[in-house]
């Protein structure tokens, strides 16, 4: 099963009408599941549910061969912990899906790690998921590689999601 995250907080219709259209244009034998939030759009080619649970989310994420999902931190950092692969789109502020363009920042911070993967936007991702779906990553071989790479977070990672939350904290307290 693949797993679908937009998070809870904005919509993410992008995302899903790209993965929607991809699995259109496929014959993908996997079964794909999505957690859509506050989305408008409706996929029609996958199953969905507006929230989950935290207990039905973790179920979710432990499930799936891997996730698709926003750039958001709590989906990167869930993946990190349970050693999935994930392709991550970032929301972008210039389309009106953020306030900033922070989670461009988190997906280009975070490119460089084999376990997550990049897709800059919604032309994008039928390439990246397509890519993740033929390579052999469910090989126990190729985990010990990754999992050190990522877990535990190196001291940029830490300094990366602490400057992230002081600025997001000191912006919130100006408001």
């Amino acid at each position: 099963m693949i797993f679908v995250t937009v998070g809870n907080m904005d919509p993410f219709d992008r995302l899903l009408q790209g993965i929607d259209d991809w699995i259109a244009s496929q014959s993908i034998q996997e079964p794909v599941f999505a957690q859509i939030g506050k989305s408008q759009y409706q996929p029609k080619h996958f199953q969905t549910v507006r929230f989950l649970t935290p207990q039905e989310y973790r179920r979710y994420f432990e499930e799936a061969r891997f996730v698709i999902a926003h750039a958001g931190m709590g989906s990167i950092i869930t993946a990190i912990e349970l050693s999935k692969y994930i392709v991550v789109m970032p929301k972008r502020a210039s389309l009106g899906e953020q306030r900033n363009e922070h989670q461009l920042a988190t997906a280009r911070h975070f490119q460089r790690y084999q376990r997550i993967r990049v897709a800059e936007n919604e032309h994008d991702l039928p390439l990246v998921v397509g890519q993740l779906l033929s390579s052999q990553f469910d090989s126990p071989a190729n985990h010990t590689d990754c999992d050190a790479e990522t877990w535990p977070p190196d001291e940029s990672l830490i300094q990366f999601v602490n400057e992230f939350l002081t600025s997001t904290s000191t912006a919130s307290s100006k408001k």
